[in-house]
């Protein structure tokens, strides 16, 4: 038995499948296909799998990943079993979330799908040993999650069973930011084609649209009527841009012609007081409080796939070349005074041994955002208490929308009680710490600590309970 797709309206994804680039990715507007493109090169490359030696079968397993549980769930699993209805392709297994396929003669293929905002997916998708992975809307995944996955494909089966005929990462998603680690990597690194390769698809405003087909009548121009040019840009035209998914954390508190300002200056007779985040997705920003009363942030350092001593290394080499003369005063998050699973030493403890002095912030939701939206909403002198230097790209870019309440998956418009974990929110929370200490006590109540407790688990965790995950800080 095989699944029949229809090419000659996607003449895009006929080039994707026709290369064999390590990594690959379909990036395009709504509706195009890419998802249904990515299921059916699954097939084809497990079809295509060298037998094994000992019995003849062709066997290939693949890691399915996307950002949140529910949108694996609501999405990305639900277009495979369109594709691979289970019962008549194969067996899906609900508590560990595998699809085992055996419905195509001499072939076995696992499908193994992965959850980043579940702990427990991604310790076990970071230890697997894969045939190949696809990352499902690839923009909303970090990419030490895409650059961990490089050293996991390849490795089953094994070569003594046959080994791989190809494998590699495949890849699909709508156009992420020009800044992303994404964007980077296809369209400014120069990587050969032999290991990565973008395939665009046109506008679908264009004469060229595809996928059309299978598209209601006059679907992209019903989708664009209305929205904003950006996000047109985005989902419609498929390029490159910055769109609020979300809803903005601090929305009604952030303007960027008003709190952005490049001609902010340092006192050199005044600490600058930096907020740490950690994980390892660590985020270090700068800051200092004038005499004036006003709040400046003029700098910042992120990362990704990096621990808080190499991380902390960085922000030392950076303050001996920037801040020489300068003291500091340091605020992080305080889970940093637990001990990780893998090291006996705390992020405090790691910090506290190359001099940095680091004190906790308050670490209760409410009271976080509140002590921002203060200086926020506050004028010292008839100015803004608050000033960001444009050199902070990712506080920038989540103050004006990327660090936001995720949309929950409902017919009304709702969205969760806590902000969504992404590449925005690590600055952010490093920069909350800092206006906890300078800005937040007596803000709040216990009952708003308690309540706020209680939410964070709801929206952040999950009802399992568990917490980020050690290695994304998801």
């Amino acid at each position: 038995m095989d699944i029949r797709y229809n090419y000659s309206d996607v003449p895009t994804i006929r080039k994707f499948h026709n290369c064999d680039s390590f990594i690959r990715a379909l990036m395009g507007p709504f509706g195009s296909g890419k998802s249904s493109g990515c299921v059916v090169e699954i097939v084809a490359r497990s079809l295509a799998q060298t037998p094994s030696p000992l019995d003849g079968i062709k066997r290939s397993r693949w890691a399915i990943i996307r950002n949140t549980f529910p949108q694996l769930n609501d999405t990305t699993i639900r277009t495979v079993q369109q594709w691979l209805p289970p019962g008549l392709f194969g067996t899906y297994t609900q508590h560990n979330h595998l699809y085992k396929i055996t419905r195509f003669d001499g072939t076995e293929i696992e499908l193994m799908f992965r959850a980043l905002d579940r702990p427990d997916h991604v310790k076990n998708l970071l230890s697997l040993e894969l045939t190949g992975a696809w990352v499902n809307e690839a923009r909303e995944v970090p990419w030490a999650i895409i650059e961990a996955l490089q050293g996991r494909v390849g490795r089953y089966p094994a070569v003594r069973d046959g080994g791989c005929k190809w494998a590699g990462i495949i890849m699909d998603t709508n156009p992420p930011d020009i800044d992303s680690k994404w964007y980077k990597f296809f369209e400014e690194s120069n990587q050969p084609e032999h290991l990565a390769k973008i395939f665009k698809q046109p506008s679908g405003l264009s004469d060229f649209a595809e996928n059309l087909k299978n598209l209601p009548q006059d679907y992209y121009e019903r989708l664009a009527a209305g929205k904003e040019d950006e996000w047109v840009k985005v989902y419609v035209k498929g390029e490159y841009g910055f769109v609020i998914d979300g809803k903005p954390v601090y929305g009604d508190f952030y303007s960027d012609q008003v709190h952005c300002n490049e001609n902010i200056r340092t006192n050199i007779k005044l600490p600058i007081i930096r907020g740490w985040d950690f994980g390892l997705t660590p985020s270090c920003v700068f800051t200092q409080l004038l005499p004036n009363g006003q709040w400046i942030i003029f700098d910042e350092l992120v990362s990704e796939s990096m621990g808080i001593d190499r991380f902390s290394d960085e922000v030392i080499a950076h303050c001996s070349q920037e801040y020489s003369d300068y003291d500091f005063e340091d605020y992080g998050d305080p889970a940093g005074t637990e001990r990780a699973q893998t090291d006996e030493k705390t992020c405090y403890e790691i910090l506290h041994s190359k001099d940095i002095d680091i004190q906790p912030g308050l670490q209760t939701m409410s009271i976080r955002l509140e002590s921002v939206r203060k200086p926020l909403r506050t004028l010292t002198g008839g100015k803004p208490q608050f000033q960001l230097h444009p050199r902070c790209k990712m506080l920038r870019k989540g103050f004006q929308g990327g660090y936001q309440y995720r949309r929950m998956q409902t017919s009304a418009e709702r969205y969760t009680n806590a902000p969504d974990k992404n590449m925005y929110s690590h600055p952010h929370d490093a920069l909350q710490y800092i206006a906890t200490r300078l800005f937040g006590y007596g803000l709040t109540t216990r009952e708003d600590d308690r309540r706020d407790h209680e939410r964070d688990l709801d929206d952040n965790y999950g009802s399992s309970g568990m917490g980020r995950s050690e290695t994304t800080g998801y």
